[in-house]
């Protein structure tokens, strides 16, 4: 695993940075108010499905399945949360992280992070979890499987294997009919790789 620093964004949460990469995990002006943007509102929020099957690209820190089990709750949904990592982060760097205190929820925080890998784990009533430590440009993937994906990779810059075409075909044949994929990334090669993968794309504000 590469060097990783901690960082404050300016929501008063943590994000992560990598000097190798010189790259952040989260947006600088506030990491849960983007993810809070980007993945609920515009994703989890806009998936119709009441039991939804949810994939993530780049578990990362968590916080994408922490908010997403808080608003599972909230909304008595109950979620099959899938999220594929490559580079775990240590159960010491995690514990780091701000975001169970900040949102009040340290023990459903902590319990995404002991959970074991690669296999199924009920992390609270409303939310099921498998964390899956693997490469995802070259993991295989069931069609018609899921209804919401989060799409959070490193920039396209800086993980380039991961912005291809036949990474969105795969993804698109994964979704279920009416599903809905979500990626803080709105460059114009970006949609134009999504739209020719068949997704109706929509450029939504940023947060």
């Amino acid at each position: 695993m590469q060097e990783i620093q901690f960082q404050l964004t300016e929501d008063g949460s943590h994000t992560l940075y990598l000097p190798e990469m010189d790259e952040h995990y989260h947006s600088v002006h506030g990491a849960v108010q983007e993810s809070r943007h980007v993945f609920i509102r515009a994703g989890f929020d806009a998936c119709l499905s009441q039991s939804p099957r949810i994939f993530e690209v780049g578990f990362g820190t968590g916080l994408n399945a922490l908010l997403t089990a808080l608003e599972a709750e909230k909304s008595q949904r109950n979620v099959a949360y899938t999220s594929v990592e490559l580079y775990p982060l240590s159960p010491d760097q995690a514990g780091q992280l701000n975001y169970g205190a900040m949102l009040d929820a340290d023990s459903l925080f902590a319990g995404l992070h002991d959970a074991a890998w690669n296999e199924w784990r009920s992390i609270s009533p409303w939310f099921d979890l498998k964390k899956v430590e693997a490469d995802f440009s070259v993991m295989p993937m069931s069609e018609n499987e899921y209804d919401l994906i989060y799409f959070d990779a490193f920039a396209p810059n800086k993980q380039e294997d991961l912005w291809k075409p036949e990474i969105f075909d795969r993804l698109f044949h994964s979704l279920k009919p009416g599903g809905v994929f979500v990626t803080y990334c709105a460059k114009g090669v970006v949609r134009r790789m999504l739209q020719s993968s068949g997704f109706l794309v929509e450029r939504l504000p940023g947060p």
